[in-house]
């Protein structure tokens, strides 16, 4: 009888360890267990400049382009205020140089035009000159004129080759001058070369002037940690805070090696929170990784606690800003 009694117990002992064990065993759908994250965005500095201002804290909500941060520009303003005072010298230079381009070409075609007409004329008379000496030549050589209105026609005759010869020096002045427009439009065009040089330093100095203000990512994001306060020197490449977008949030899994081939990109999941158990969310798998690895100590699988996984990601989709990062839950496959 005592016999029978114990035999009755080791059973009811087994049965009952057998249950607990069952209890605790995981023998609902396949599901994955993981965190949820986002993916993080570091703001950082591309100049130099000590922190005037960080204009929103942990946890703060920020317009997309928004100024997170401002700098000292103080020495980049200086800059480019000569900048813009070295264009306005160049800019009446050149007012100056083409108003003498155009004096110049005004003064020196007239000039050209006045002396052309002075060789005209000299050529003229220096004609007739020659042919009224020609003519008393004849003249004295037949008896009929005299020796002193030979030498009058003479004269005559010189003093217009020699106003001839005049009139062709000064023209041949006048067009040398015209080389004067063409040095004076060169000199312009110096000008406008520097001006437009001055004009793509003073661009380029407005670029770098425009990131002393450091702004937030094109969509709306939270703060999540400050790195830089104000009174703080930021290098280039310093991070200034680390922004998340709440509409961009996804749960980390972990998936055994020997589920993976069905845990595909594209695939359709449920997600649901230990926060919110009974309350299923879609999801949506974006990434499953190309290489298994071992899982971490802190993300464990119900099916399989232990070898190798791949890591996957899983996209919300519905109610995404309900999704705190770092809080636990389940993936489950559908279907």
């Amino acid at each position: 009888m005592t016999r029978r009694r114990a035999v009755l117990g080791a059973v009811v002992v087994a049965v009952l360890a057998g249950l607990v064990w069952w209890l605790r065993g995981d023998h609902g759908p396949p599901h994955y267990t993981g965190f949820v994250e986002g993916e993080e965005r570091v703001v950082r500095s591309e100049v130099t400049g000590r922190v005037l201002e960080v204009a929103f804290a942990e946890g703060a909500s920020v317009p997309a382009r928004a100024v997170v941060a401002r700098l000292d520009d103080a020495d980049i303003r200086s800059r480019i205020d000569t900048k813009r005072e070295e264009l306005d010298v160049l800019e009446a230079d050149i007012g100056r140089q083409e108003e003498q381009v155009a004096l110049l070409e005004k003064t020196l075609e007239r000039d050209v035009s006045a002396r052309r007409a002075e060789v005209r004329e000299a050529e003229a008379t220096a004609d007739v000159s020659r042919r009224s000496f020609a003519r008393e030549q004849q003249l004295v050589a037949r008896g009929a004129s005299t020796a002193q209105l030979l030498d009058d026609a003479r004269a005559r005759r010189d003093q217009a080759a020699s106003a001839l010869e005049r009139a062709r020096e000064l023209l041949a002045r006048a067009e040398a001058d015209q080389g004067q427009i063409g040095v004076a439009r060169r000199q312009a065009d110096v000008l406008r070369e520097k001006r437009e040089q001055a004009r793509a330093e003073l661009g380029e100095l407005e670029v770098t002037r425009a990131k002393f203000e450091i702004r937030s990512p094109d969509v709306p994001t939270v703060v999540q940690t400050q790195f830089l306060w104000p009174g703080e020197l930021a290098q280039p490449g310093t991070a200034i805070v680390a922004v998340l977008d709440p509409r961009d949030k996804y749960v980390q899994v972990y998936v055994p090696v020997a589920e993976v081939a069905r845990f595909r990109v594209g695939g359709r999941v449920e997600i649901v929170l230990d926060s919110e158990p009974g309350r299923r969310v879609p999801g949506e798998i974006s990434f499953v990784a190309d290489q298994a690895n071992f899982t971490p100590e802190k993300i464990e699988t119900r099916s399989d606690r232990m070898g190798q996984v791949y890591r996957a990601k899983v996209r919300i989709l519905q109610d995404v800003e309900h999704f705190q990062p770092g809080t636990e839950g389940d993936v489950y496959l559908r279907g």
